[in-house]
């Protein structure tokens, strides 16, 4: 399924215990808030004892979890654990700019989840960046306290990095805040009413807010406004639009919109504004194509006197489907020319309708995708990244390709259209070269000194690393250390240096500083400091804990090669292994085999709370990159569709067979673990392999396509995963019940009849994706063959089931779950 990576016998358990007491004098502890019901039941079942069975029977009743004296202390162990891990902090993104003095700083935007308020706090910290005069150590002096973002959507630093823009979305009708921000003050304030537009976009897709070059406008994309809505009165319909709503009158629902699907529930137009910083004036550039929806807006190079906007466009024709982590929507990059305020700035109010439409150049008319532009230091190239591999086979995610076109500077516009391939698909790679490139996205940023090179992060097989990109040349070099099998990402460029994090499923985040030692690109060298950090901070038990682990980066042949139609395909694929450093005689601990969803995603090798705390409780793991994953190459990766449920699940059994003949795990004590496509896996393995698996949890599965095709947000998934590239011809909104036998023979439910393992449900009520009907259809059908299984449903969750309670609850449900079950 599309999404970037994760995760009593006879009857349900709907199990959603209260994080709230009803009422409290102090703050108690997320662990105490957790483990209150349970407590009380322990209490009152106990009491229970001394009476007869109809009256213990009765009780348990009122408790419809069932958790017995020994399971809640599990939870209560468990518990406290897994809040250590919470704790951790994220960076999401970075800057660095000269300060008042013209030292180098860097601020640093960071979320860390608060489980009482259910909500990812957000704050920034700032530093002093100081290198040494020999180049071998870097130091950063910290501000003593980060600043909560209250209220804040986003922040973005102007070129000159003296000024930030931040966001304020509204909640209901109220107007969207945007402040304009100095070193000392305040310096501007814009309320934007709903009439003018809604929300900003500042999700990292559609997102796009841009300063131009002398920091006197903002172009964004927000939502257009939404059309009046009928009213009706007692005597019935209201001629006219009515503004006003009391006892007499109501609105009407009026014509339904698609919107963009999950995660997008109410998007429905993200369209293209400007805002004239020193009168405050917005502008809608209201293009000629009304059906496209845009996104990734940035300002380009004056050409003449005139200046443009360069964004990708979306087409909303014939529907609009599921956008997020769906890189196989056709889209192309668009040039507009800029709004001329001129001399009328001080005769137009704030909510004067701009009277032009503005006339748009198609910059890409000759590849089907191109997204993430980003212009050269000197303004003579575009560059952008397009997923053409993606949209022309149907697959939601493919190897990437970068590419660059010429920029006129001079005279009137001519926009004609050369593009140069950069970097190509890469379809097949060997001896461990490059596989590909599997960049989602630019820094704002990206270039160093000599304007040609850019630094990105990209997917090389089951790891992130740091590529520097030549976009004359096309040379790429890996510039993070090749010899590690940790995950690298890059978050910022200090002039040639490198602001990045790295990370490992055994080692906490940690930041790092690059410097370019050699600059001739050929010879280009690298070294790499350590910086002491205040972020990643974590208890001496997680680290004690974590101390005692290892992991490694596995090569898993394919079993059968004879079957494989390309070169690549026939490659091993891999799997990373967590073990315990120490085994005590010739006890192995239980498995844990963990599956990403997708299929066309990659679990790497970075940290993740979740399966850090699952290893620190015992459990070894196996995270399988079967075949289908992103970052090794187009062919392998486009040997799956059309072959799911059959070929990847034969990669998880051969990866677990791997581990099991090299007597590194115990086939008597082995849990399967997946969130979406690897939900479908979970389901498919149990189903198909019965004996190997002691217990299994899926969150928001994939457990019967034929019911999916007709409720989700992405139909066309069904049909490409499981025809092939052919899919693409074969989809409809009303499949023939030839398709929907095919679809549910590729589905886990076919084989249901045959599961005995017992199984944990996680579902989100608010799922567009894989709707939570899809696990509790399956649930129910095991329950009807006298499987034991739980279900949890979150009924405020989407797809991912991240908010911080219910990723929480989630993982504390699994770990229980699997201890109980993996004796």
């Amino acid at each position: 399924m599309a999404f970037a990576a994760f995760t009593s016998i006879g009857r349900i358990n709907f199990l959603r215990l209260p994080l709230y007491p009803a009422a409290t004098t102090t703050a108690p502890s997320p662990s105490s808030l957790f483990l209150r019901p349970i407590r009380l039941f322990s209490r009152q079942l106990s009491a229970a004892m001394v009476m007869d069975g109809s009256t213990i029977s009765k009780v348990a009743d009122e408790f419809p979890s069932g958790i017995d004296p020994t399971t809640e202390e599990e939870y209560a162990e468990q518990s406290k654990l897994l809040q250590e891990f919470t704790k951790i902090p994220n960076i999401d993104r970075a800057w660095t700019f000269k300060s008042d003095s013209g030292d180098p700083m860097a601020t640093f935007s960071i979320s860390q989840a608060s489980l009482l308020a259910n909500k990812r706090r957000k704050y920034t910290l700032s530093a002093h960046i100081s290198k040494g005069n020999d180049g071998n150590s870097v130091n950063f002096t910290w501000t003593p306290f980060p600043i909560e973002m209250i209220g804040v959507s986003t922040i973005v630093p102007s070129p000159s990095g003296s000024k930030f823009l931040t966001v304020r979305n509204p909640e209901n009708d109220s107007p969207v805040q945007l402040e304009i921000w100095s070193a000392g003050q305040i310096e501007k304030e814009f309320h934007i009413p709903q009439s003018i537009h809604g929300s900003i976009y500042t999700d990292g897709w559609f997102e796009g807010i841009s300063w131009n070059s002398n920091e006197t406008y903002i172009a964004y994309v927000a939502e257009e406004p939404s059309p009046s809505k009928p009213t009706f009165t007692f005597s019935g319909y209201q001629k006219g639009c009515s503004a006003n709503k009391d006892s007499t009158n109501w609105k009407g629902q009026g014509d339904f919109k698609e919107d963009w699907g999950e995660a997008y529930a109410g998007k429905r137009q993200p369209a293209l504004f400007v805002i004239n910083i020193d009168s405050g004036e917005v502008r809608h550039v209201k293009i000629v194509e009304k059906s496209l929806s845009v996104g990734q807006v940035i300002w380009a190079p004056s050409i003449g006197e005139d200046q443009y906007l360069v964004f990708v466009g979306w087409s909303s024709e014939p529907r609009k489907l599921g956008m997020i982590y769906c890189y196989n929507r056709p889209c192309a990059l668009y040039a507009v020319k800029a709004p001329d305020y001129g001399s009328e700035i001080n005769e137009r109010k704030l909510t004067d309708e701009p009277k032009e439409d503005f006339p748009l150049y198609n910059l890409t008319q000759s590849i089907s995708s191109a997204f993430f532009p980003r212009f050269s230091p000197d303004g003579k190239f575009l560059i952008f990244l397009s997923a053409h591999s993606s949209v022309n086979s149907g697959a939601h995610s493919a190897t990437n390709s970068l590419h660059r076109i010429n920029w006129p500077r001079d005279g009137k516009p001519s926009f004609s259209e050369n593009i140069v391939d950069v970097v190509p698909v890469v379809h097949y790679a060997e001896n461990e070269l490059f596989p590909g490139l599997y960049s989602h996205g630019f820094l704002s940023n990206p270039w160093l000194s000599d304007g040609h090179t850019v630094i990105t992060t990209s997917i090389w097989r089951s790891k992130d690393a740091i590529l520097s990109i030549d976009i004359l040349s096309g040379e790429v070099s890996c510039i993070s250390p090749a010899n590690s099998n940790f995950s690298w990402k890059v978050l910022a460029l200090d002039g040639d240096n490198v602001v990045a994090v790295s990370s490992s499923p055994v080692d906490i985040p940690q930041l790092k500083y690059g410097c370019l030692t050699e600059k001739e690109t050929k010879n280009a060298a690298w070294s790499w400091l350590d910086v002491s950090s205040p972020v990643f901070k974590c208890s001496q038990k997680v680290k004690t804990l974590l101390s005692s682990l290892q992991f490694s980066i596995m090569k898993i042949p394919v079993k059968d090669v004879s079957n494989c139609l390309t070169k690549g395909a026939s490659e091993p694929f891999e799997a990373i292994f967590v073990s315990s450093k120490s085994v005590k005689g010739n006890e192995l601990n239980p498995l844990i085999v963990n599956l990403h969803g997708g299929p066309h995603s990659t679990s790497i090798s970075s940290f993740s709370k979740s399966l850090a705390f699952l290893s620190s409780i015992g459990f070894n793991l196996l995270v399988v990159n079967y075949r289908g994953s992103l970052g090794f190459g187009e062919e392998a990766l486009q040997s799956l569709p059309g072959k799911i449920g059959t070929q990847d699940v034969n990669d998880v059994l051969t990866a677990l067979d791997h581990i099991i003949d090299k007597g590194l795990a115990s086939s008597s004590k082995v849990a399967v673990l997946g969130g979406s496509h690897g939900g479908f896996l979970t389901t498919h393995l149990i189903g198909q392999a019965p004996d190997r698996f002691v217990a299994a949890a899926a969150r928001n599965p994939v457990c019967n396509l034929a019911l999916m095709v007709g409720t989700s947000d992405i139909p066309d998934w069904c049909y490409v995963e499981c025809y092939g590239k052919e899919g693409k011809n074969h989809y409809t909104e009303a499949p023939s019940a030839e398709h929907l036998t095919h679809l549910y023979n590729k589905s886990p439910i076919l084989h249901v009849s045959k599961v005995k393992t017992p199984t944990i449900f996680l579902l989100g009520a608010k799922d567009l994706r894989v709707p939570f009907s899809n696990g509790l259809q399956y649930a129910r059908a095991l329950r009807e063959k006298g499987v034991e299984v739980k279900v949890i449903m979150f009924p405020d969750d989407v797809h991912p089931i991240d908010r911080p309670q219910s990723d929480f609850e989630s993982f504390l449900n699994i770990g229980v779950w699997f201890r109980k079950y993996c004796k």
